[in-house]
């Protein structure tokens, strides 16, 4: 018998007992929360486009402004400088006036700024632009995350998730080629041109679609009550106050446990996204449009990953009675440990090996992501989940920081990228202990002290 890593559960035995009473007649019950779904999915592969477009322009334009390896880390990193820091206050801002009308800001500001990087002259201007991008979008993924939880069922969760982290790894199978016809036909101005007016064209429809559950128009009471019975998160703020519920999650151990091991998974993760097509050039000798074509492979296989295993397969077993942390959990952490695929691109020089190891480490890494984003909306107190949103992906993001300028001092350094595999490969190891170790069951976290007392005064 295969022995799992320690905190592991094996899957126990289906009972039918435990199926949930509306999962049998859920295929009666009218989908407009899975069109919710797909508009978040939309927005976050263009949000997506507008992260890759400099890694693919990169080497255009490291050559054309003479920019050194650790500069062009640097130019990666400045998006995620401030989408990181403001992810905690965009949580909590989240929470106190919900998803409809920050992400309405949120959309229009990304669409402007992404187009403003094409105007944008020299390393100075470059970052700047960069960084008022990450601004802009800094509650992309807490508002879908949060949006998730208003409008699916927990055992719909899962597949509703992967829907919009699946887009995240999709951007780079068809966005990448977009990008790269654009720069090599146009220059890499044209790269940042054409994303910023797919952007808008998204602003304009989240800005036509988007409703919570409780104010849109075609939501019939049959769904509204599927949806609610189903365990879906209670929409309005949090009674305790954004402060006081930041502290008190801050203070949870499950939080941290989430937080780390969800950040060592963005380490890898951010590295692959800005150095992938750099690394296929300098390391395997391509040009810009065949890098494009081979990173292109990993991010498809990591897109089916994502919605097959971290969506579907979860579902389905949650569905069919499975204890839902078990299977979570199993999903969770045998993704990461795939993860460390990573290690076996640093024993090859051939790409095809490359990016077989690549596609392995981040396949696993995408079965486990959906998983990671869906858990602030199943253990988070009434609330709190775009604050818990937050704080996770403020850690996540700042390895959107640490990995890109990381990578590059190392490859500037030895100019080799095995280094940068390894130390990846070691991040996900502590990342993994955290999952095991201090996340514990996907339960929700009980109210703040202040809250449980106001409800027994009542």
């Amino acid at each position: 018998m295969t022995s799992l890593p320690p905190g592991v559960l094996p899957i126990p035995a289906r009972n039918d007992e435990k199926m949930p009473a509306n999962t049998a007649s859920a295929r009666r019950i009218p989908k407009l929360r899975w069109g919710v779904g797909a508009l978040l999915g939309v927005g976050v592969l263009i949000n997506y486009f507008d992260r890759i477009n400099l890694s693919v322009a990169a080497p255009q334009l490291q050559h054309e402004l003479g920019l050194t390896d650790g500069e062009l880390g640097w130019l990666f990193s400045g998006f995620f400088w401030s989408y990181a820091l403001l992810q905690i206050p965009t949580g909590m801002i989240l929470d106190r006036f919900g998803v409809t009308w920050v992400n309405r800001i949120s959309t229009f500001l990304w669409s402007v700024m992404s187009a403003a990087t094409a105007f944008a002259g020299g390393f100075g201007g470059i970052l700047g632009a960069r960084i008022l991008l990450g601004v802009a979008e800094a509650p992309g993924f807490p508002a879908s995350s949060k949006a998730t939880g208003y409008w699916f069922p927990r055992q719909e969760r899962a597949l509703a998730t992967s829907i919009f982290d699946a887009a995240a790894k999709f951007s780079n199978v068809i966005g990448v080629p977009l990008v790269a016809l654009a720069v090599v036909n146009f220059g890499w101005r044209w790269g940042f041109g054409i994303t910023g007016l797919l952007s808008f064209a998204y602003f304009i429809a989240f800005l036509i679609i988007y409703r919570d559950p409780s104010k849109h128009p075609r939501l019939s009471a049959e769904e509204r009550e599927y949806i609610r019975t189903g365990g879906a998160t209670p929409e309005g703020p949090a009674q305790s106050g954004e402060v006081a519920m930041l502290g008190y999650l801050l203070r949870n151990r499950k939080v941290w446990g989430l937080t780390i091991g969800f950040a060592a998974y963005g380490y890898s993760f951010y590295l692959f996204l800005t150095w992938l097509p750099n690394y296929l050039v300098e390391t395997m000798h391509m040009g810009i449009l065949k890098s494009a074509g081979f990173a292109a492979i990993p991010w498809a296989c990591a897109t089916v990953a994502d919605l097959v295993v971290g969506g579907w397969l979860i579902d389905h077993l949650i569905g069919r009675g499975y204890d839902e942390t078990p299977v979570r959990k199993t999903v969770l952490v045998c993704g990461m440990l795939l993860g460390l695929a990573v290690f076996g691109a640093t024993f090859t020089t051939s790409p095809v090996w490359a990016v077989v190891w690549i596609s392995i480490a981040l396949s696993g890494l995408a079965a486990a992501a959906p998983v990671g984003w869906s858990i602030p909306s199943l253990i988070a107190p009434r609330g709190g989940t775009g604050t818990i949103g937050g704080i996770m992906n403020f850690l996540n993001n700042m390895m959107g920081v640490v990995a890109p300028v990381t990578t590059g001092y190392i490859v500037g350094a030895t100019h080799s990228f095995t280094g940068a595999f390894l130390t990846a490969g070691v991040v996900l190891v502590v990342g993994i202990a955290a999952y095991v170790f201090l996340l514990g069951d996907m339960v929700p976290i009980a109210d703040p002290p202040a809250r449980q007392a106001a409800g027994s005064a009542q």
